[in-house]
């Protein structure tokens, strides 16, 4: 998506500031298939956390929504 790597349910407000922003990352994921999230059934969870995918680098958190 626009150059970026997205992966995971990723809610649309944390694309949005993905391609807003333009961060210099390889993309976004969201581990695991959380309950709530876009596509999977049930209740949002209290906090989702949404890594960077940087080559070469430990996962590092984007976002908590």
């Amino acid at each position: 998506m626009a150059g970026y790597v997205v992966g995971g349910h990723i809610p649309i407000e944390v694309i949005n500031r993905l391609l807003s922003e333009k961060p210099q990352i390889t993309g976004i994921t969201l581990p695991g298939m959380p309950t709530g999230t876009p596509g999977m059934p049930g209740e949002k969870p209290d906090r989702l956390t949404v890594y960077e995918i940087v080559k070469g680098s430990p996962p590092k958190v984007y976002a908590t929504i």
